[in-house]
């Protein structure tokens, strides 16, 4: 007799089926545009340009699979992969979210909070996007208001800074030496900005690891 099929049965099987057929229409889209045009690359260029940047994506994305799964669950990675914006959006309202239902990662529980807030995310991020091209010109004004410009500049500091809040006084011992590490990376290494956040957060988060095995053997956390 074969065995029904459970919830994680089906998110897997989901997950896979749109993650297979998302990378597929990204693929497509170049290259159907390539024939519509009749404008094919320098393949030569291209494959220098491949070997030097797919390797860095390539362990950016293994890292980020290993660093995210166990926060957001495997409905919420699945979910995450296919609409993307994972460190400055999903993955904080996924964690807010389980904060907030006292739901701790890893659980069922967990898993379906952090399944739904992506979902509910994803959803008002889509619908924001259609209000903001609708309304981008009559806007224009204000959003280019040089009084306002700063506090469109500190938006994503002050929901990162609101959920640091949150966490950091959880273990103020165990939160401080990431957060000495992170501030003298972008400190003293200019080349780290906005752009290097794909990769520092798994470099925080395995600093992170390292740092709370360390304190716990030896009795301070």
């Amino acid at each position: 007799m074969k065995k029904p099929a459970t919830y994680m049965d089906s998110v897997h099987r989901d997950g896979k089926l749109w993650g297979l057929t998302v990378a597929a229409l990204i693929i497509l889209v170049p290259v159907i545009l390539c024939f519509v045009f009749s404008a094919m690359p320098d393949w030569q260029a291209l494959g220098k340009g491949l070997i030097a940047t797919l390797p860095m994506y390539w362990a950016v994305g293994l890292i980020e699979i290993f660093t995210y799964v166990p926060m957001l669950g495997a409905g919420g990675t699945y979910l995450s992969f296919v609409t993307g914006n994972i460190s400055n959006l999903k993955l904080p309202c996924a964690v807010d979210a389980m904060e907030r239902a006292g739901a701790k990662p890893g659980t069922e529980e967990a898993e379906v909070i952090s399944t739904i807030s992506i979902a509910v995310s994803s959803i008002v991020t889509t619908v924001i996007i259609i209000l903001g091209v609708i309304f981008i010109v009559p806007l224009q004004p204000i959003l280019e208001n040089p009084v306002l410009k700063p506090a469109f500049e500190m938006i994503l500091p002050a929901l990162f800074g609101g959920l640091g809040v949150v966490f950091i006084s959880k273990n103020i011992k165990l939160a401080i030496p990431p957060v000495i590490l992170m501030l003298a990376l972008f400190i003293f290494i200019p080349a780290l900005n906005k752009s290097t956040v794909g990769i520092m957060v798994p470099v925080g988060v395995l600093f992170t690891l390292l740092v709370a095995r360390i304190m716990y053997k030896k009795g301070r956390i």
